[in-house]
């Protein structure tokens, strides 16, 4: 926002904090957590009231949509989720996005964010590009935090291709309280980097499968900013490496 500075000659841009908004697809969820507490409220059931009143914030919270400020750079992948670096491992590309249209076959490092139910839970795309592919697969609901999850749990691949043909896939996991999945974006949809693609309710795991010449560059036991933070840079092989494990 545009502002005079009584105290300079000319306007200055200045960044106001402002409190983040509750996503359109937690408004129902918020509106069932507050009548219920009011209900119990107006019946004098204080000892539900509050507890559902908590309840009602900590709904709120989980689906907050904070604005988030996307570096600039057309090489650089940044993180699709808020939450903590779990594994950092080399490993083959899903099926459902290997394949010559795809990710290719040979291993190649994937990153893994495990959200917890205190983060954000909007999901934002790592580059700028094409939807190539969507692709659901249903599973279990394991602990989002364990390796295991990303081949038996519930989840979502999204594959991105860049105008010069550089791919980034990545996989929303459904987690132990997650139920469902939801996507922003099908395919042939453009994306610029950091567009908002999908969420997944209540806690879950994010893995993201950096291209060929993309070292990691954040680490084991990092805390990630979706839009914000930058896990590796197409074509630089020679960037600070993660530990994998």
């Amino acid at each position: 926002m545009a502002e005079l500075d009584p105290g300079s000659a000319g306007t200055v841009t200045t960044i106001k904090w402002r409190f983040p908004t509750v996503h359109p697809e937690g408004h129902k969820y918020v509106a069932i957590a507050a009548i219920s507490s009011l209900v119990c409220a107006f019946m004098a059931w204080e000892t539900l009231a509050w507890p559902l009143l908590g309840v009602t914030i900590w709904v709120a919270t989980f689906f907050r949509d904070p604005i988030r400020t996307v570096p600039q750079g057309e090489n650089l992948i940044v993180a699709p989720a808020d939450g903590l670096i779990t594994l950092i491992q080399q490993v083959p590309p899903p099926r459902e996005m290997a394949g010559d249209a795809g990710l290719g076959s040979e291993p190649m490092t994937r990153v893994s964010i495990f959200m917890s139910v205190f983060d954000v839970h909007i999901n934002r795309t790592p580059i700028a590009g094409t939807i190539k592919s969507v692709v659901y697969v249903p599973g279990k609901f394991l602990n989002a935090d364990l390796d295991k999850a990303s081949e038996d749990n519930e989840r979502q691949h999204i594959l991105v291709e860049r105008g010069d043909g550089s791919r980034v896939g990545f996989t929303q996991i459904a987690g132990l309280v997650a139920r469902r999945i939801v996507p922003f974006v099908k395919n042939g949809d453009m994306v610029v980097a950091g567009q908002r693609i999908g969420l997944i309710r209540f806690g879950s795991r994010v893995d993201v499968y950096l291209p060929a010449g993309a070292a990691p560059r954040v680490s084991l036991g990092q805390r990630t900013i979706s839009g914000e933070t930058i896990l590796g840079v197409i074509g630089d092989a020679d960037a600070a490496k993660g530990r994998a494990l």
